[in-house]
């Protein structure tokens, strides 16, 4: 770089040292800075980031703007081809770019003419890729281009004459070609070298699969990293972590960003708090109404709750704005999803990833369409390749043991479920889909604890419990099921909103039928009147009443010494006899 290079990239670094938000003037000047730095590149995302979260911050006065970039020797030697390449460059001509960029000298320059052959080896790919093969066939395109990248910037690797952007690059590259380790190195020095540069941190976010790798990189005392850390940790389902960040972020200064809304936002869908997420996302709309980034999360939300013409109205409104983006797409697919039309649904996914080949969440959506249509195998395909694009993806790996349990193959199916579980190990659903697995698999003892594990965690469907005490019937612990079933029975009426729950009625006819063999007519005739306000118990519970009476008329009376901990909550219970409190759960030996 020489040593006046060396000395500017010192300064930048030091400029951005510690999570210290105290001089937020001096960080606006730093993000504008690397705006111009990175659209100068071609680097558009990176631009447009710093951009973003400069905006959010106060306007700086005419004195105290940044000064234009300092011109070395070699950078007026290389203008007039720069600007030209750099034009051409704009157009999408890389070749072209390239070709008027060959011998340049200067660190910008030379950015641009190995930026242009990567990205023309990516465009022929894709070209390739959409032309020949079907969405879902494995793409055995390569970017041919990339091999001797990699040779040339590796060289200038060892020569240390790679600036932050080139060390970002020759990171890409190495990614590109699965050197993970090699790239993760890589993009920690770029971090270093360069820290404002967004890119490097963000492709460092996609390496990570855990918190221990997490611990052992050394990254750069920025306030950068204060950023790095809050999107990781969304990344990594470390969701209350992230919301601690983003909100010291907010309290630091840059509650106006629309970049830490969004990812607030997608922190609450991420833990499924569907209310708060669909709260930030409209404030967010009414901030940004023409944003389309993350608005395929928004639409996952709108799906989920069925809110059909509010998904219309986005889907109308995104289309107005740009037709022809990942996110419209996957937008418009959830749509037709929710609408039943899941071959339209599937399309509008498909053309997604002929924009974007690497889009995950169209992936994974698409997955879910041909599981709708009962394309089993298409779907399993599209599931894998959503893994490929990010093993993180839980919804990838739980679709693909939903597609093995439809097989009926329950050891691959356990395979999936447990890695979607591990990925979100407090998500009741997995739990419940382990659990089922572990069932079908007649090792019931680990069912057990995943059925309790997942009442315990908090369960989504209301279904843990019902499962737990179907098991229990199984293994003849009359007890404990009764004690399933009645906590069953206090946590859906303690909704508040009695669901229309099919369970409701096995939980009354096995309570009653569980009251009447301990002797405890009042609590038996209690369930039993209560089966009679559904259908498919009410005959049933006719015809217990009926013999309650019967026996009662003979002179039986209630059996008092039947060791029976627990009754009906007070509210259920139709003639409301004074109940005793349900005693805890006494499940010690099938805790995990």
């Amino acid at each position: 770089i020489g040593w006046a290079g060396a000395m500017a990239a010192a300064a930048v670094v030091a400029a951005a040292g510690g999570g210290d938000f105290s001089d937020l003037r001096e960080i606006k000047k730093q993000l504008l800075s690397v705006a111009e730095r990175s659209r100068e590149r071609g680097l558009q995302h990176s631009g447009k980031w710093a951009a973003e979260l400069a905006f959010a911050l106060e306007p700086l006065p005419l004195s105290e703007l940044p000064p234009p970039p300092v011109l070395t020797e070699e950078d007026a030697r290389d203008l007039d081809a720069y600007t030209l390449a750099k034009s051409y460059f704009d157009l999408k001509e890389y070749d072209r770019a390239a070709y008027f960029l060959r011998g340049c000298k200067s660190q910008k320059a030379y950015f641009l003419y190995m930026y242009s052959r990567y990205l023309s080896g990516e465009k022929k790919k894709d070209d390739e890729t959409v032309d020949s093969l079907g969405p879902l066939e494995k793409g055995q395109v390569k970017n041919e281009a990339l091999r001797e990248l990699r040779v040339e910037l590796s060289k200038k690797h060892k020569a240390q004459e790679l600036d932050g952007f080139g060390l970002y690059l020759y990171g890409v590259v190495l990614r590109k070609l699965d050197l993970v380790k090699e790239a993760i190195d890589v993009f920690v020095e770029a971090a270093h070298v360069l820290p404002l540069h967004w890119g490097a941190w963000l492709e460092l976010c996609n390496l990570i699969t855990d918190k221990e790798m997490l611990k052992f990189l050394s990254l750069p005392d920025t306030w950068m990293k204060e950023f790095f850390l809050a999107h990781i940790y969304t990344e990594l389902q470390l969701i209350e972590e992230a919301l601690q960040k983003y909100q010291s972020l907010i309290d630091a200064g840059f509650s106006k960003s629309t970049y830490i809304i969004s990812q607030i936002a997608v922190a609450y869908h991420n833990i499924r708090d569907i209310d708060k997420a669909l709260s930030i996302f409209n404030e967010l709309r009414k901030q940004d109404p023409y944003r389309i980034e993350n608005m395929d999360t928004f639409s996952n939300l709108l799906y989920v709750r069925s809110m059909k013409p509010e998904l219309s109205y986005l889907a109308h409104n995104l289309c107005e704005i740009d037709k022809y983006r990942v996110e419209t797409c996957c937008v418009i697919g959830n749509y037709y999803s929710l609408r039943s039309q899941h071959e339209k649904a599937a399309l509008y996914f498909q053309r997604a990833l002929k924009l974007n080949p690497r889009y995950l969440g169209a992936w994974t959506l698409m997955g879910h369409e041909y599981m709708e249509m009962k394309n089993t195998s298409a779907a399993i395909q599209a599931y894998r390749h959503a893994i490929e694009v990010n093993k993180r993806d839980y919804r990838a790996w739980y679709g693909l043991g939903q597609t093995y349990e439809i097989l009926k193959m329950p050891f691959y199916c356990l395979y999936y479920y447990r890695r979607a579980h591990q990925l979100r190990p407090n998500d009741s659903r997995m739990l419940v889909a382990l659990g089922e697995c572990y069932e079908k698999l007649n090792q019931l003892v680990e069912a057990k604890k995943c059925y309790w594990r997942a009442y315990a965690v908090g369960d989504v469907e209301k279904m843990a419990l019902v499962k737990l005490a179907k098991l229990h019937e199984q293994l003849n612990e009359s007890e404990q099921a009764a004690q399933c079933y009645i906590k069953y029975i206090q946590d859906i009426y303690s909704c508040g909103e009695v669901v229309e729950h099919l369970e409701v009625s096995t939980a009354f006819r096995y309570l009653a039928q569980y009251y009447f063999k301990c002797k405890l007519w009042d609590e038996a005739s209690a369930c039993a009147q209560k089966c009679c306000a559904f259908n498919d118990t009410r005959e049933e519970g006719k015809a217990l009443l009926r013999q309650i009476l019967q026996l009662r008329n003979q002179g039986e009376t209630s059996s008092a010494d039947v060791a029976a901990p627990f009754f009906l909550p007070a509210s259920l219970s139709a003639n409301n006899t004074p109940t005793r409190r349900v005693s805890p759960l006494n499940l010690s030996s099938v805790t995990p």
